[in-house]
């Protein structure tokens, strides 16, 4: 359906533009190629113990790639009033090639109404915004009833293994509650507020080695091809309706993304075949009901196989509810954008605090950029971003 602006924006002061422009700029002029932070959940902490915040480093994984991790928690003044957890990363993809750039990534540029950086889309503009709008809301309503919480991590473009998901399993193990949360991933497409995500798609990869024997091309009585033993059954994956998806999500589709066998000489059968493939999953499939197809298939083709399975995310949706409603209300005030809600797209850390944390979407900027040459997030997004931020928090916790 197409987005329909039906009312007019709210009118907003120029502070909230202003004061996110400001805080999106360090935090860009900050390298935190992943998994580096570079100082931006001290510069955030900052912010938020300022506010009440208590505020606990949860860094994990190994010296050598150490990941850096932030809880921050304001409690209300109801225990028993609900949290909302704002969460991102603080993390970034690596630049490219520099000449490439028509400006230094990690010094913010303003060039045509748009801010220029690394993580300008994906995702700082949303950190900026999401500590902006607890500003305001917090100065404005100092006796909220509910809690305010951030999750932040330095490990969501890389791995991700030290990240949300460690700080997920610490949370749960002294039985943290969480009832909403909103990830800050970059959401809108064509213009603020059209997209929210409530849910996203299984990923579930897998290695697979076909076993054949090498020898002379000139002699294939004395070899086995694995490549043209495995073309029918690679064809078939291929041609393979895995499921027909459902009301919220698409169907689950199979993708071969690499390929590699042979020595490199033109007479030379090779020994061995590999092939990487990756499903995203929908909720009418499961990973071990994939797993089980697949080495069927591979089976009945009377392969000799190796396989391995790397499972990294579940799927996990959010149905309409209080969450979602807050967020949809706040767009719509604010922009005057009826948004629509979507599971489409790759994985991000909500599929792990999605298992702690009931309702659980995301929402963020403009999408058009995200990990290209010449990153940008429109300006005129900033203060409308970090207003909806504040807005849902009166609609959820006062």
């Amino acid at each position: 359906m197409p987005t329909i602006a039906n009312t007019a924006p709210a009118p907003l002061s120029d502070h909230w533009a202003d004061e996110t422009l400001t805080l999106l700029e360090a935090l860009i002029a900050r390298p935190s190629v992943t998994p580096q932070d570079a100082g931006c959940l001290e510069l955030i902490g900052e912010r938020l113990s300022a506010l009440g915040f208590a505020l606990e480093r949860m860094d994990g994984g190994p010296a050598e790639a150490r990941v850096s991790n932030l809880w921050a928690l304001k409690p209300g003044t109801d225990p028993e009033g609900e949290i909302l957890v704002f969460a991102g990363h603080t993390d970034v993809v690596p630049t490219g090639d520099l000449n490439h750039w028509h400006s230094d990534p990690f010094v913010p540029s303003i060039r045509d109404g748009k801010l220029y950086g690394r993580g300008a889309a994906d995702m700082k503009t949303s950190l900026a915004a999401m500590v902006v709008a607890v500003e305001h809301f917090v100065r404005k309503h100092a006796k909220h009833r509910g809690g305010i919480a951030f999750l932040l991590t330095s490990d969501e473009e890389g791995p991700a293994l030290h990240g949300t998901k460690l700080c997920v399993e610490q949370l749960r193990a002294r039985g943290q509650r969480m009832d909403y949360c909103i990830v800050g991933e970059p959401t809108s497409v064509q213009q603020l507020g059209d997209t929210v995500k409530n849910g996203r798609r299984g990923s579930l990869s897998g290695r697979l080695r076909v076993l054949g024997v090498q020898g002379h091309v000139a002699y294939p009585q004395l070899a086995r091809n694995p490549v043209h033993e495995a073309a029918a059954a690679l064809a078939e994956l291929v041609a393979t309706s895995w499921d027909s998806g459902n009301a919220h999500f698409p169907a689950t589709s199979f993708q071969i993304s690499n390929v590699q066998a042979g020595t490199g000489a033109g007479n030379v059968i090779p020994g061995d075949f590999w092939v990487d493939f990756n499903f995203r999953f929908s909720t009418e499939s499961t990973a071990e009901s994939l797993k089980s197809r697949v080495h069927a298939l591979l089976d009945a083709h009377q392969l000799r196989y190796e396989l391995s399975w790397t499972l990294s995310g579940q799927p996990f949706l959010t149905p309409v509810g209080t969450l979602s409603q807050a967020l949809s209300a706040a767009i719509l005030h604010h922009t005057g954008v009826q948004t629509e809600l979507s599971t489409t797209g790759g994985t991000s850390d909500g599929r792990f605090i999605a298992t702690l944390c009931p309702q659980v979407v995301e929402f963020g900027p403009l999408n058009a950029s995200i990990h290209k040459i010449d990153e940008y997030v429109p300006l005129d997004q900033l203060g409308p971003l970090a207003a909806i931020y504040a807005k849902t928090l009166e609609n959820l916790l006062l």
